[in-house]
């Protein structure tokens, strides 16, 4: 039997970076795992949850049971609302400041916090560091988003060993639901293997400063992993929820956007408008190097999970994948303005990064797309337009003309 390279339910191919594998029968592991979501008993798992929770409860009240980390998007509101008002735990919320911050997602954070009356710890690095470590990752291995996904990564770990609180609660695995690295019942926890590989493209703080002479040690130290040994003295722990809820992010926000007024928002290159709202580059620059990296986009990503939660035909995802994925990013200039480059500069710096297994250059500086979505023979029955919906409730084009917002407000506008 000839071996496929694509999945023949989903849109993933084998040259996704975390990793999959594809079946006799043509079946990718992510979607095998996925499979386990329609045939584990959710109930019983719940209560595996709670005895796991149990033991990290504060006896006297005087310190927290759990650290939350959080955004002005993604899961943060799920993920609260099971941590607070379902397991009844008194949890520290810990943010990191990004700096590309949308007014949106300033007032979901502060929505947030607000709606669960929880204490919240905003980790500011040095901005001037901030910018040199992304000018040096963006040149060096193609990310702006490095910084971003280290903060969010180690600040939550940072102080659960500086408060002493053990307890670390996450959303859901990202190789678990994308391409089945592990099952849910291998309870899988966070670990600083996982992170630097894959969150971090196999590159520590520390790692910055060894090859990369611009950049020096008051830029990365925040940035830094704790010891493994500061660690195992307080017994850090960190759980993802999603091994014992039945994870379903389209549905859990439509939850959200009702009980507790999150906000949602149009994206241009996907159709979702729930994910990563907070971030004018998530979805934007950010997107468009995966898709000159790995051939693929954050709208496959959405159209993948919601053919696997039966709500899209495959045929009606690879049309809205044909949509959106080479659309052009919104605020590059804003971005080139923060990084103090210009957009020729920028441009050049984007196209060194177009990996030639997914782009033809058919001209100095013009490209074509020959990634796998773009090589599919069109279907003999064009699909029905696609039957799903999202909530669009606000807007991602609000006071951005002077710049990022570094610090927000404490309130809801």
């Amino acid at each position: 039997m000839e071996k496929r390279n694509s999945c023949r339910r989903c849109l993933y191919t084998l040259n996704h970076p975390l990793g999959l594998t594809i079946d006799d029968e043509g079946i990718c592991s992510g979607c095998r795992v996925h499979e386990e979501k329609d045939r584990l008993d959710w109930d019983a798992r719940w209560q595996l949850l709670k005895s796991i929770v149990r033991p990290y409860r504060s006896r006297d009240g005087n310190n927290y049971d759990c650290i939350v980390p959080v955004t002005g998007a993604n899961d943060s509101y799920f993920i609260l609302h099971l941590v607070k008002n379902l397991l009844k735990l008194n949890p520290l919320l810990v943010t990191y400041n990004k700096y590309f911050n949308t007014p949106l997602g300033i007032r979901n954070l502060a929505n947030l916090r607000i709606r669960f009356n929880c204490d919240l710890l905003i980790q500011n690095v040095n901005p001037v560091s901030v910018r040199n470590i992304t000018r040096t990752t963006l040149r060096e291995f193609g990310s702006i988003y490095w910084p971003c996904l280290a903060g969010q990564t180690v600040f939550p770990v940072q102080t659960a060993a500086r408060y002493k609180v053990p307890l670390i609660i996450w959303g859901a695995h990202q190789g678990l639901e994308q391409v089945g690295m592990f099952s849910h019942e291998h309870e899988v926890e966070m670990t600083r293997r996982y992170r630097k590989d894959h969150d971090l493209m196999g590159h520590e703080a520390d790692d910055l400063l060894s090859i990369f002479d611009t950049l020096r040690e008051e830029d990365i130290w925040q940035y830094r992993y704790p010891d493994d040994s500061e660690l195992n003295a307080i017994g850090v722990k960190g759980i993802y929820l999603g091994n014992y809820v039945r994870w379903d992010p389209k549905a859990q926000h439509e939850k959200m956007i009702m009980v507790y007024d999150y906000r949602s928002a149009h994206f241009p290159r996907t159709f979702d408008t729930y994910d990563h709202v907070d971030c004018y580059n998530f979805m934007g620059l950010h997107d468009v190097l995966k898709l000159h990296k790995h051939g693929y986009s954050k709208v496959t990503d959405h159209a993948t999970r919601e053919i696997r939660h039966g709500r899209l035909t495959r045929d009606q995802a690879l049309a809205l994948v044909r949509q959106y994925e080479l659309t052009a990013p919104n605020y590059p200039q804003l971005f080139g303005e923060w990084l103090g480059i210009t957009q020729l500069g920028l441009q050049f710096l984007l196209n060194q990064q177009r990996n030639r297994r997914f782009w033809i250059e058919t001209a100095p500086g013009k490209w074509q797309f020959n990634g796998w979505s773009s090589t599919q023979a069109p279907a003999a029955h064009p699909p029905a337009a696609p039957r799903i919906h999202f909530i669009e409730n606000s807007s991602l084009n609000q006071n951005q003309k002077d710049g990022y917002i570094t610090v927000g407000k404490g309130y809801p506008s």
